[in-house]
């Protein structure tokens, strides 16, 4: 219910909630008291004070009700402490902050040699829309004779989903390491998801489907609330594949990451949970799976305002290419704020055209060469995109 609902829901049990209509009460109510006020209008000194001392009160608590309160009273309208309340009240809590954990790769000059890598060294992104991510090392490592690559293990410098970069967006050293010539993130390179603060639309997913797990049998909500537990996983990311896919009793359960696939360690823990730890059904075998992916090649043809020059130009061929990847789930909402890819939808490019213009009053026009994307039971991911400027 929207807040004009519950000041009509008010209003129609009898109850003034404007400034008029409690004047009107008043004024019935002193007559039928008997009193006699002969100068009622709005300069009068006694209704100037009865609206001083009791009009306005009256007001802010209705204010507070109708704003406040009752929206509160329900999980589809609740916020912040008052949903935390109500999803105390079964059995389940707002997930808290996590930073990032994986590894990245240092790659040196030459194999000949020992190299020792400090603790704490910096590794970044490159700006995404103005922000620019960190992470540092957290343990020295060392280059063997003959050894060129080396996995380093890192931590986000602070918690947060926008940590979850894609392969490859971390390859920058703020500070240069002698002897080192590149660092990127791999593939797999998260072992541990950052996360944000749980926000209400996510919680209180999470405490409706509470409602359908609360049974003495194993469904599909009993598993999308364990799942949903671990950080970075949303309770509409879990996807469910029925049919007994390794024999009777079994089923699969894919999990949608908004941003960078975590290694396989990460899901791993949430087999351990469901699988090891006696977290099923009799008989069931549930096995927690990333979602499979289906790589597409991108390519647009963008005509750009007149005489924006080579700067601003490359500068907007850029951006515009983080966008298109973060709609693509290759970085998060505190970037850039597209639609997202699901599975089982259609991702509408000319959707995307419209928030591209939106974002970038640079541009002319655009075309994609890529007809819509209907996914099935997979996420589409980027092989390949190009911004070309005609």
């Amino acid at each position: 219910m929207s807040e004009v609902d519950f000041k009509q829901v008010i209003a129609d049990a009898g109850i003034p909630t404007t400034e008029a209509g409690l004047k009107a009460a008043w004024e019935k109510e002193v007559e039928a008291q008997g009193a006699k006020v002969a100068n009622t209008s709005s300069y009068s000194p006694f209704w100037r004070v009865m609206t001083a001392l009791v009009t306005k009160p009256v007001l802010w608590l209705l204010d507070f009700l109708c704003l406040t309160v009752l929206p509160n009273f329900f999980v589809k309208t609740a916020v912040d402490a008052w949903l935390d309340m109500l999803a105390w009240a079964v059995n389940v809590e707002r997930k808290g902050a996590t930073k990032a954990q994986g590894t990245v790769l240092f790659t040196r000059a030459t194999p000949d040699g020992v190299m020792e890598l400090k603790k704490g060294i910096v590794v970044q992104s490159a700006a995404i829309n103005g922000n620019v991510y960190q992470l540092t090392t957290t343990a020295t490592a060392s280059f063997q004779q003959g050894q060129l690559q080396l996995e380093v293990p890192v931590e986000a410098n602070e918690a947060g989903s926008g940590y979850n970069l894609a392969p490859g967006y971390y390859a920058i050293l703020p500070v240069p390491v002698p002897g080192i010539v590149q660092v990127a993130n791999m593939d797999g390179w998260l072992e541990s998801p950052g996360a944000d603060p749980e926000p209400n639309d996510q919680l209180r997913l999470r405490v409706r489907n509470q409602f359908s797990a609360v049974n003495q049998w194993h469904t599909d909500a009993v598993y999308r609330a364990m799942i949903s537990a671990f950080p970075g996983v949303r309770p509409d990311g879990v996807y469910f594949e029925h049919g007994a896919p390794r024999g009777p009793g079994s089923a699969n359960a894919y999990v949608l990451f908004d941003a960078g696939v975590p290694a396989d360690s990460y899901l791993e823990q949430i087999n351990a949970h469901i699988r090891d730890q006696g977290n099923h059904g009799h008989g069931d075998d549930l096995l927690a799976k990333v979602i499979p992916e289906i790589q597409y090649t991108i390519e647009l043809d963008l005509w750009p305002r007149p005489n924006l020059g080579a700067e601003n130009l490359a500068k907007l061929e850029t951006e515009m290419e983080l966008f298109i990847r973060a709609a693509f789930r290759e970085s998060t909402v505190r970037d850039y704020k597209p639609t997202l890819t699901y599975p089982q939808s259609r991702f509408s490019f000319s959707r995307l055209t419209e928030e591209l213009h939106r974002q970038f009053p640079d541009i002319s026009s655009m075309r994609f060469a890529t007809p819509d994307i209907v996914s099935g039971l997979d996420i589409p991911r980027i092989q390949a995109l190009t911004v070309t400027a005609r």
